[in-house]
Protein backbone atom coordinates (compact mmCIF):
# COMPACT_ATOMS: atom_id res chain seq x y z
CA UNK A 1 0.00 0.00 0.00
CA UNK A 2 1.21 3.50 -0.91
CA UNK A 3 -0.35 6.17 1.29
CA UNK A 4 -0.69 9.51 -0.58
CA UNK A 5 -1.62 13.04 0.54
CA UNK A 6 -1.71 16.10 -1.69
CA UNK A 7 -0.79 18.59 1.01
CA UNK A 8 -1.36 21.72 -1.06
CA UNK A 9 -2.66 22.68 -4.50
CA UNK A 10 -1.53 26.28 -5.03
CA UNK A 11 1.05 27.78 -7.33
CA UNK A 12 3.21 30.89 -6.92
CA UNK A 13 2.00 31.96 -3.45
CA UNK A 14 0.12 30.44 -0.50
CA UNK A 15 -3.42 31.67 0.04
CA UNK A 16 -5.66 31.62 3.14
CA UNK A 17 -7.59 28.70 1.63
CA UNK A 18 -4.86 27.01 -0.42
CA UNK A 19 -1.31 25.93 0.51
CA UNK A 20 1.44 25.58 -2.06
CA UNK A 21 1.59 22.36 -4.05
CA UNK A 22 3.42 19.50 -2.37
CA UNK A 23 2.91 15.78 -1.97
CA UNK A 24 3.70 13.34 0.82
CA UNK A 25 3.84 9.58 0.30
CA UNK A 26 4.29 6.84 2.90
CA UNK A 27 5.28 3.25 2.19
CA UNK A 28 6.36 0.52 4.57
CA UNK A 29 7.61 2.92 7.23
CA UNK A 30 9.30 5.27 4.75
CA UNK A 31 8.09 8.83 4.09
CA UNK A 32 8.75 10.82 0.92
CA UNK A 33 7.98 14.52 0.38
CA UNK A 34 7.91 16.09 -3.08
CA UNK A 35 8.46 19.86 -2.97
CA UNK A 36 8.48 22.04 0.11
CA UNK A 37 7.22 25.57 -0.46
CA UNK A 38 6.27 28.19 2.09
CA UNK A 39 3.77 26.77 4.59
CA UNK A 40 4.21 23.10 3.68
CA UNK A 41 4.76 22.09 7.28
CA UNK A 42 1.50 23.82 8.26
CA UNK A 43 -0.34 21.81 5.60
CA UNK A 44 1.29 18.69 6.99
CA UNK A 45 0.20 19.63 10.51
CA UNK A 46 -3.38 20.13 9.32
CA UNK A 47 -3.29 16.65 7.84
CA UNK A 48 -2.04 15.24 11.15
CA UNK A 49 1.19 13.87 9.68
CA UNK A 50 4.62 14.51 11.19
CA UNK A 51 7.71 15.78 9.37
CA UNK A 52 10.02 13.90 11.74
CA UNK A 53 10.02 10.55 9.87
CA UNK A 54 10.54 12.02 6.38
CA UNK A 55 13.37 10.05 4.76
CA UNK A 56 13.53 11.73 1.34
CA UNK A 57 12.58 15.13 -0.04
CA UNK A 58 12.45 15.45 -3.84
CA UNK A 59 12.44 18.87 -5.50
CA UNK A 60 10.98 19.41 -8.94
CA UNK A 61 12.89 22.69 -9.40
CA UNK A 62 14.21 25.68 -7.49
CA UNK A 63 11.47 28.29 -7.78
CA UNK A 64 10.60 29.62 -4.33
CA UNK A 65 7.08 28.18 -4.23
CA UNK A 66 8.63 24.70 -4.39
CA UNK A 67 11.61 24.96 -2.02
CA UNK A 68 11.45 28.05 0.23
CA UNK A 69 9.80 26.09 3.06
CA UNK A 70 12.85 23.85 3.48
CA UNK A 71 14.68 25.77 6.27
CA UNK A 72 11.63 25.75 8.54
CA UNK A 73 10.98 22.09 7.77
CA UNK A 74 14.57 21.18 8.69
CA UNK A 75 14.38 23.13 11.95
CA UNK A 76 11.10 21.45 12.88
CA UNK A 77 12.66 18.05 12.23
CA UNK A 78 15.59 19.03 14.42
CA UNK A 79 13.34 20.25 17.23
CA UNK A 80 11.67 16.82 17.15
CA UNK A 81 15.07 15.32 18.05
CA UNK A 82 15.50 13.56 14.76
CA UNK A 83 18.94 11.99 14.27
CA UNK A 84 18.47 9.86 11.12
CA UNK A 85 20.00 11.13 7.84
CA UNK A 86 17.77 13.04 5.41
CA UNK A 87 18.23 12.61 1.65
CA UNK A 88 17.43 15.53 -0.65
CA UNK A 89 17.02 14.86 -4.39
CA UNK A 90 16.79 17.52 -7.07
CA UNK A 91 18.22 19.08 -10.24
CA UNK A 92 21.84 20.06 -10.70
CA UNK A 93 22.70 22.89 -8.33
CA UNK A 94 20.78 21.39 -5.40
CA UNK A 95 23.80 21.39 -3.07
CA UNK A 96 24.42 25.10 -3.65
CA UNK A 97 20.74 26.05 -3.22
CA UNK A 98 20.39 24.02 -0.01
CA UNK A 99 23.58 25.54 1.40
CA UNK A 100 22.17 29.03 0.80
CA UNK A 101 18.86 28.20 2.45
CA UNK A 102 20.64 26.63 5.41
CA UNK A 103 22.29 29.91 6.35
CA UNK A 104 19.27 30.29 8.66
CA UNK A 105 19.27 26.60 9.65
CA UNK A 106 22.98 25.83 10.04
CA UNK A 107 22.97 23.46 13.00
CA UNK A 108 20.89 20.31 12.82
CA UNK A 109 21.11 17.10 14.89
CA UNK A 110 20.97 14.97 11.73
CA UNK A 111 23.02 14.80 8.52
CA UNK A 112 21.56 16.19 5.28
CA UNK A 113 22.71 14.53 2.07
CA UNK A 114 22.14 15.99 -1.42
CA UNK A 115 21.77 13.91 -4.57
CA UNK A 116 21.82 15.93 -7.78
CA UNK A 117 20.07 14.65 -10.89
CA UNK A 118 22.34 14.86 -13.92
CA UNK A 119 20.54 12.82 -16.57
CA UNK A 120 17.33 13.42 -18.50
CA UNK A 121 15.94 10.32 -16.81
CA UNK A 122 17.27 8.63 -13.67
CA UNK A 123 16.10 5.75 -11.49
CA UNK A 124 16.97 5.61 -7.80
CA UNK A 125 16.32 2.35 -5.97
CA UNK A 126 15.43 2.09 -2.30
CA UNK A 127 14.15 -0.64 0.00
CA UNK A 128 11.02 -1.95 -1.71
CA UNK A 129 10.40 1.02 -4.01
CA UNK A 130 12.11 3.22 -6.56
CA UNK A 131 11.96 6.87 -7.55
CA UNK A 132 12.12 7.65 -11.26
CA UNK A 133 13.01 11.23 -12.19
CA UNK A 134 12.40 12.62 -15.67
CA UNK A 135 13.01 16.07 -17.14
CA UNK A 136 10.03 18.19 -18.14
CA UNK A 137 9.77 21.54 -19.96
CA UNK A 138 9.77 24.62 -17.72
CA UNK A 139 11.77 27.86 -17.91
CA UNK A 140 14.34 26.38 -15.49
CA UNK A 141 15.56 22.80 -15.13
CA UNK A 142 12.60 20.87 -13.79
CA UNK A 143 11.83 17.20 -13.12
CA UNK A 144 8.75 15.07 -12.71
CA UNK A 145 8.81 12.00 -10.47
CA UNK A 146 7.41 8.49 -10.35
CA UNK A 147 7.18 6.57 -7.10
CA UNK A 148 7.03 2.90 -8.04
CA UNK A 149 6.37 0.06 -5.60
CA UNK A 150 7.43 -3.16 -7.25
CA UNK A 151 5.71 -6.47 -6.56
CA UNK A 152 7.45 -9.81 -6.78
CA UNK A 153 5.89 -12.83 -8.44
CA UNK A 154 4.10 -15.56 -6.53
CA UNK A 155 6.03 -18.45 -5.00
CA UNK A 156 6.40 -21.24 -7.57
CA UNK A 157 6.73 -24.65 -5.92
CA UNK A 158 7.52 -26.43 -9.19
CA UNK A 159 10.28 -23.95 -9.95
CA UNK A 160 11.83 -24.34 -6.50
CA UNK A 161 11.74 -28.12 -6.77
CA UNK A 162 13.17 -28.07 -10.28
CA UNK A 163 16.21 -26.20 -8.91
CA UNK A 164 16.54 -28.75 -6.11
CA UNK A 165 16.28 -26.09 -3.40
CA UNK A 166 15.89 -27.37 0.16
CA UNK A 167 12.45 -26.57 1.61
CA UNK A 168 13.97 -24.88 4.67
CA UNK A 169 15.19 -22.04 2.41
CA UNK A 170 11.90 -21.42 0.60
CA UNK A 171 10.45 -18.85 2.98
CA UNK A 172 13.65 -16.79 3.12
CA UNK A 173 13.98 -16.79 -0.67
CA UNK A 174 10.34 -15.78 -1.07
CA UNK A 175 11.06 -12.75 1.14
CA UNK A 176 13.87 -11.66 -1.18
CA UNK A 177 16.92 -13.06 0.59
CA UNK A 178 19.87 -14.54 -1.33
CA UNK A 179 21.29 -17.65 0.34
CA UNK A 180 24.77 -19.11 0.05
CA UNK A 181 25.05 -22.87 0.68
CA UNK A 182 27.56 -25.64 0.01
CA UNK A 183 25.38 -26.65 -2.93
CA UNK A 184 25.54 -23.18 -4.47
CA UNK A 185 23.88 -19.78 -4.37
CA UNK A 186 20.09 -19.58 -4.24
CA UNK A 187 18.38 -16.37 -5.39
CA UNK A 188 14.73 -15.26 -5.13
CA UNK A 189 14.15 -15.48 -8.90
CA UNK A 190 14.76 -19.24 -8.63
CA UNK A 191 11.54 -19.70 -6.62
CA UNK A 192 9.33 -16.84 -7.81
CA UNK A 193 7.10 -16.50 -10.85
CA UNK A 194 6.82 -13.49 -13.15
CA UNK A 195 6.72 -10.11 -11.40
CA UNK A 196 3.21 -8.84 -10.74
CA UNK A 197 1.85 -5.34 -11.31
CA UNK A 198 2.92 -3.04 -8.51
CA UNK A 199 1.84 0.53 -7.68
CA UNK A 200 2.80 3.63 -9.62
CA UNK A 201 2.32 7.30 -8.79
CA UNK A 202 3.34 10.03 -11.26
CA UNK A 203 3.78 13.64 -10.12
CA UNK A 204 4.70 16.67 -12.21
CA UNK A 205 4.22 20.42 -12.00
CA UNK A 206 5.47 23.55 -13.78
CA UNK A 207 5.78 22.29 -17.33
CA UNK A 208 4.37 22.31 -20.81
CA UNK A 209 2.99 18.97 -22.07
CA UNK A 210 5.84 16.68 -23.13
CA UNK A 211 6.30 13.23 -24.60
CA UNK A 212 8.47 12.35 -21.60
CA UNK A 213 5.57 12.93 -19.21
CA UNK A 214 3.17 10.77 -21.23
CA UNK A 215 5.76 8.00 -21.50
CA UNK A 216 6.74 8.05 -17.83
CA UNK A 217 3.14 8.31 -16.62
CA UNK A 218 2.10 5.32 -18.73
CA UNK A 219 -0.61 3.33 -16.92
CA UNK A 220 0.03 5.07 -13.59
CA UNK A 221 -2.45 4.30 -10.82
CA UNK A 222 -2.52 8.02 -10.01
CA UNK A 223 -1.28 10.95 -12.12
CA UNK A 224 -0.96 14.22 -10.18
CA UNK A 225 -0.35 16.99 -12.69
CA UNK A 226 -0.32 20.73 -12.74
CA UNK A 227 -3.31 22.59 -14.09
CA UNK A 228 -2.27 26.20 -13.70
CA UNK A 229 -5.23 27.57 -15.63
CA UNK A 230 -8.81 26.38 -15.95
CA UNK A 231 -9.85 29.19 -18.26
CA UNK A 232 -9.48 28.05 -21.91
CA UNK A 233 -8.54 31.58 -23.01
CA UNK A 234 -5.38 31.41 -20.89
CA UNK A 235 -3.72 28.74 -23.03
CA UNK A 236 -1.39 31.32 -24.60
CA UNK A 237 -0.37 32.52 -21.15
CA UNK A 238 0.35 28.91 -20.18
CA UNK A 239 2.61 28.58 -23.22
CA UNK A 240 4.40 31.84 -22.44
CA UNK A 241 5.22 30.91 -18.85
CA UNK A 242 5.62 27.18 -19.55
CA UNK A 243 2.70 25.93 -17.54
CA UNK A 244 -0.36 23.88 -18.45
CA UNK A 245 -4.10 24.23 -18.70
CA UNK A 246 -6.53 21.74 -17.20
CA UNK A 247 -7.31 20.47 -20.69
CA UNK A 248 -3.70 19.82 -21.65
CA UNK A 249 -3.19 17.82 -18.44
CA UNK A 250 -6.34 15.82 -19.21
CA UNK A 251 -5.12 15.07 -22.72
CA UNK A 252 -1.83 13.72 -21.35
CA UNK A 253 -3.73 11.57 -18.84
CA UNK A 254 -5.77 10.17 -21.71
CA UNK A 255 -2.69 9.43 -23.84
CA UNK A 256 -0.84 7.85 -20.90
CA UNK A 257 -3.88 5.68 -20.06
CA UNK A 258 -3.63 6.45 -16.35
CA UNK A 259 -6.31 5.31 -13.94
CA UNK A 260 -6.96 8.67 -12.29
CA UNK A 261 -5.87 12.31 -12.69
CA UNK A 262 -5.64 14.87 -9.88
CA UNK A 263 -5.08 18.47 -10.95
CA UNK A 264 -2.97 20.77 -8.80
CA UNK A 265 -0.74 23.91 -8.81
CA UNK A 266 -3.56 26.33 -9.49
CA UNK A 267 -2.98 29.99 -10.34
CA UNK A 268 -3.78 32.35 -7.44
CA UNK A 269 -6.40 33.91 -9.73
CA UNK A 270 -8.27 30.60 -10.00
CA UNK A 271 -10.95 30.52 -7.31
CA UNK A 272 -13.12 27.48 -8.12
CA UNK A 273 -11.34 24.73 -10.02
CA UNK A 274 -14.48 22.60 -10.08
CA UNK A 275 -16.21 25.14 -12.36
CA UNK A 276 -14.10 23.88 -15.28
CA UNK A 277 -14.17 20.15 -14.62
CA UNK A 278 -17.21 19.35 -16.77
CA UNK A 279 -15.22 20.17 -19.92
CA UNK A 280 -12.10 18.49 -18.55
CA UNK A 281 -13.98 15.23 -18.00
CA UNK A 282 -15.06 15.22 -21.64
CA UNK A 283 -11.36 14.62 -22.39
CA UNK A 284 -10.56 12.35 -19.44
CA UNK A 285 -13.58 11.18 -17.41
CA UNK A 286 -11.65 10.17 -14.29
CA UNK A 287 -10.23 13.65 -13.66
CA UNK A 288 -10.49 15.25 -10.23
CA UNK A 289 -9.83 18.83 -9.15
CA UNK A 290 -7.30 18.32 -6.37
CA UNK A 291 -7.91 19.90 -2.98
CA UNK A 292 -5.57 20.53 -0.06
CA UNK A 293 -5.30 17.42 2.10
CA UNK A 294 -6.85 15.08 -0.48
CA UNK A 295 -5.64 11.57 0.32
CA UNK A 296 -5.80 8.04 -1.01
CA UNK A 297 -4.35 4.61 -0.25
CA UNK A 298 -3.07 3.08 -3.48
CA UNK A 299 -3.43 -0.70 -3.26
CA UNK A 300 -2.20 -3.66 -5.28
CA UNK A 301 -4.65 -4.93 -7.84
CA UNK A 302 -6.63 -7.94 -6.66
CA UNK A 303 -5.86 -11.16 -8.46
Amino acid sequence: MLDICLLGTGGMMPLPYRWLTSLMARYNGKSILIDCGEGTQIAMKEKGWSPKPIDIICFTHFHADHISGLPGMLLTMGNAERTEPLLLIGPKGLTKVVAALRVIAPELPFPVECMELTEAEQTLSFDGFKIEAFKVNHNVICYGYNIVVERAGKFDVDKAQAHGIDRRYWNRLQKGETIETEQGTWTPDMVLGTSRKGIKLTYCTDTRPTESIVRNAKEADLFICEGMYGEPEKKQKAKEYKHMTFYEAAQMAKEAQVKELWLTHYSPSLVRAEDYMHEVRKIFPNAIAGKDGKSVDLLYEEE
